[in-house]
């Protein structure tokens, strides 16, 4: 039988372009979006990729997938918590209602999706849960507080299940952690923050765009969501998963002073494991 993945946040990005890769290399997917039957027409030459209707912070929605998959394949080997996005403004300036939606996509969407997946991904024999974090979710950065907040908060989630789902239902956990993807700065962070009022003239403005410049700069050949998803690949192919994947070497660089100490993560997962569970 062959392999079968699910991919929330599939209409773009990392998730689109993932979706794309496992199709193409023969996985069956199951691509979560807003619009499946939009999708599927504009991809409708893909065999084995399916678009189906998820909105990872409608808990109805994400089982009704779930329960899809388990009817037609009884399994799935790869659940792929992607959904989420950027969010730049500062704790003094976010309405309370944006901070709220962060957190309802980034961190309790993916908590939704995989308590949904679990039966399933025990059931299969052998699993892997990947969430799309960020380099953000390792080191905090201005004007970015909210989102990597949110980032963080992930990190915690999956690091703590990576302790003991791996001996107790054998599921591997990986955070996939990038960093500037092309295009998604300008248009969906800064985006939104033009659509919710602009630039504030207000004492953030000169760190925002100091911020702003200074990102720019850096990013001047930002990494594509078609070579995230060849990571994604490589990744699944790995016999022994990381904990902690970043995606390019600029994101390794960025979080090099964070992480020298044990860069995939798996050091920390086995010792706590061997001091909290004695396996």
């Amino acid at each position: 039988m062959g392999k079968i993945i699910c991919i929330t946040g599939a209409s773009s990005g990392i998730g689109l372009a993932s979706a794309l890769k496992f199709a193409h290399e023969g996985w069956t997917v199951y691509a979560g979006t807003r619009h499946p039957e939009r999708d599927q027409e504009l991809y409708r030459e893909v065999e084995q990729l399916h678009f189906v209707e998820l909105e990872v912070t409608q808990p109805e929605s994400i089982q009704r997938v779930i329960d899809r998959i388990d009817e037609e394949h009884g399994k799935l080997d790869l659940l792929f918590c992607n959904a989420g996005f950027g969010y730049l403004r500062s704790l003094g300036q976010a309405p309370f209602a944006d901070i709220e939606r962060v957190f309802e996509t980034n961190v309790y969407g993916v908590m939704h999706t995989i308590r949904a997946a679990l039966p399933l991904l025990r059931k299969t024999g052998y699993a892997h849960i990947v969430a799309t974090s960020s380099v953000g979710g390792l080191v905090g950065q201005p004007m970015n507080e909210i989102y990597c907040a949110s980032k963080f908060a992930l990190e915690g989630l999956l690091e703590s299940m990576a302790v003991y789902y791996k001996p107790t239902f054998n599921i591997d956990i990986t955070l996939l952690e990038p960093g500037a993807i092309a295009t998604e700065f300008n248009k969906t962070v800064l985006g939104h923050v033009a659509e919710t009022g602009g630039i504030l003239e207000d004492e953030y403005k000169p760190v925002l765009d100091a911020y702003t410049s200074t990102f720019l700069k850096r990013n001047v050949e930002p990494q594509t969501a078609a070579s995230v998803a060849e990571v994604m690949w490589d990744l699944a192919q790995m016999e022994t998963k990381p904990l902690r994947l970043r995606t390019s070497e600029q994101a390794d660089q960025f979080v090099a002073r964070k992480v020298s100490t044990d860069p995939t993560g798996l050091d920390s997962v086995l010792h706590i494991r061997k001091i909290q569970l004695d396996l």
